[in-house]
């Protein structure tokens, strides 16, 4: 006679009971608790690691100035990071004056014109005007678009438009991966073939590199209703 299959009442359903419930209820509890835990302690690592470096790399000028005008004493750690905020805050300000623009103008020119140097500032400069705001080279819009097939919508940037001999407008549209958005595939499709998103480039960063958990309660785009 076959073995009968334990009932919710059965002493072997009941000895399993326990053990099952605490074994999903950890699992439940302790991944709720690492969602939680695993971004705040990434933020303290980078924000940590930031301290150290900029610390690190004005802590010796400010320990020997101090020196010289106060004589030996004991660093106080934290004054490098503040001296970092500064320095870039005085960029910035400086930058965005028409002297400092020049002068940043000339060292750029200079930069590019040093071997291997070269290579590795002008890559740094392009990713970062392509992610800034106010570049020229900057993400101009975020979109929707039919990739990699007919009927799979993917969020993509526009980087450029162009017209076609035809008198057909055709646009550049840069789409990322996930969750590295530094990567992707450039398509020129017509203008047609590209549909506006509800949201701005910023929110689109956040849905990619999120890898789609940072989403908008309602998708907007005609293409989609």
């Amino acid at each position: 006679m076959a073995d009968e299959m334990p009932t919710e009442n059965s002493p072997t359903q009941g000895k399993r009971g326990p053990s099952r419930w605490l074994v999903n209820h950890l699992k439940k509890k302790l991944g709720t608790g690492l969602l939680v835990i695993i971004p705040v302690g990434l933020t303290i690592f980078v924000l940590r690691f930031l301290f150290n470096v900029a610390d690190g790399v004005f802590a010796p000028f400010i320990h020997k100035t101090v020196s010289v005008f106060f004589g030996e004493t004991s660093y106080i750690p934290g004054l490098g990071m503040i001296a970092g905020l500064v320095v870039v805050y005085v960029t910035g300000l400086v930058a965005t004056n028409v002297f400092g623009r020049r002068l940043v103008d000339y060292w750029d020119r200079f930069l590019s014109h040093i071997p291997i140097v070269k290579s590795i500032y002008t890559s740094s400069k392009q990713i970062t005007n392509v992610f800034s705001k106010g570049g020229k080279n900057s993400f101009r819009r975020s979109v929707y678009v039919e990739f990699p097939k007919e009927g799979c919508f993917s969020i993509a940037f526009i980087t450029n438009s162009v017209q076609a001999e035809s008198g057909r407008r055709y646009h550049t549209v840069f789409v990322p991966t996930s969750p590295n958005p530094t990567s992707g595939y450039v398509l020129l499709l017509e203008e047609d073939k590209v549909f506006p998103t509800a949201f701005g480039v910023e929110e689109a960063m956040k849905i990619i590199m999120s890898g789609g958990m940072v989403t908008p309660e309602v998708i907007r785009a005609k293409r989609l209703q």
